[in-house]
Order: structure tokens, then C-alpha cells, then sequence
């Protein structure tokens, strides 16, 4: 039972750890880049939903804060990457109309049981679609650049953490395969931005 307490801590405080500085090195990218190419600002927008989705659900139902804690952090990144792709893409204005659309729909999710019960059971389906978007957006650019590998490779951690800790803590099957889910995902996108980097460097070589 100590070893499984220990563990758990360790995953934790890892997942939080890694979630304080996850979004950094794409948001660091795109400032060195200052272009947006192969970036998916519907992915971006997706993640968002499913994150606020999710921590609102976990904070409804009283559940133990070190299983979401890292959530608000991601939606402070979020919300930096969100701005630095609509000024790189020229639309800084639209933050606002963004922003109310956010606050209101946070606002309603805790209006009644049943619309938090259903926004959660959306959210797995969400936050996939965000991967998938971010996936085509890939596929479609075949460009990896300006895409950070290492944020997909934390992201991919501390799904993977998230797993075993829903798993000793709550048991909730919901969240559970949300994480199994995102973790395959996260992976996906990954592998997919690994092989356009190196296929960009490839073709410099032969240049």
C-alpha cells in the first residue's frame, strides 16, 4: 500500500511538474519561427474545450485536486499559444470574441448536472477531434518546423501518468478511457511531426 501511495505522489507531482512547462517549447518555437505553418489553430481551440470541459468536471464531482491540478496551468498556456497564432496570423482581434465565448460556455457547464454530465461524455470526442485536426493540419503543410515534438512527447507522459493515477484513485471509467485515448493520440502526432522534421532536414541536406 506505501509503494502504491509513493507511486502515486511520484506520478502526480511528476504530471505537474511536466505540465507547468509542457506548452513552452512550441510556444517558444513559434516566437523563433514567427509563422504558424503546420500549427493547427482548431486543435488549439479543440484542446481548449476539452481541457476546460474536463477540469470543470473534476472540480463538479470533488475530486482530489492533485488529479486535475495541472489543468488550469494548460489552459494559461493554451491561452498564450491561442494569442501568438492569432497575431502571427494577423487576427489578434478575435482574442476577445474568443474569450467571451470561453467564460460563457464555462459559465453553463455548471448550470445543471445533467450539461456537465454530458459536456464529459463529448469530451474524449473532443479533445481526439483536436489531435486529428492537428494531425491533417500536418499532413497537409508536410511541414514539422514550426510543430515542438517535445511538448507532444510531455503531452504523451503525462497522459500515460494520468492513466495509473485515475486508475488507484477514482476508478472513473470516463476519464479512464479519455486518457488511454489521448495518450495513443498524443503519440500519432508525435511520430507524425518527428517524421516531417526529419524529412524537412533530409531535403536541406540535399540542397
Amino acid at each position: 500500500m506505501q509503494q502504491v501511495d509513493t507511486l502515486l505522489h511520484i506520478a502526480n507531482f511528476s504530471t505537474l511538474f511536466v505540465c507547468m512547462v509542457l506548452k513552452f517549447p512550441q510556444i517558444f518555437v513559434l516566437m523563433r519561427a514567427k509563422s504558424t505553418t503546420g500549427v493547427s489553430l482548431n486543435s488549439l481551440l479543440l484542446e481548449l474545450i476539452g481541457f476546460i470541459v474536463f477540469v470543470t468536471y473534476q472540480m463538479y464531482y470533488d475530486y482530489p485536486p492533485p488529479t486535475y491540478l495541472e489543468y488550469p496551468i494548460l489552459i494559461a498556456q493554451d491561452v498564450i499559444l491561442l494569442l501568438l497564432i492569432l497575431h502571427y496570423n494577423g487576427s489578434l482581434r478575435q482574442s476577445l470574441i474568443y474569450a467571451v465565448v470561453f467564460v460563457g460556455g464555462w459559465r453553463l457547464l455548471t448550470l445543471e448536472k445533467w450539461i456537465i454530465d454530458l459536456a464529459m461524455s463529448l469530451c474524449t470526442f473532443i479533445s481526439a477531434a483536436s489531435k486529428f485536426a492537428q494531425l491533417q493540419c500536418l499532413w497537409r503543410s508536410k511541414d514539422g518546423r514550426q510543430v515542438s515534438a517535445l511538448s507532444w512527447a510531455l503531452a504523451t507522459y503525462t497522459c500515460m501518468a494520468r492513466i495509473y493515477t485515475t486508475t488507484v484513485t477514482t476508478g472513473d471509467v470516463q476519464v479512464l478511457v479519455r486518457f488511454i485515448a489521448m495518450t495513443l493520440l498524443n503519440l500519432w502526432v508525435l511520430l507524425t511531426v518527428l517524421y516531417y522534421q526529419r524529412r524537412g532536414s533530409s531535403s536541406k541536406k540535399k540542397d
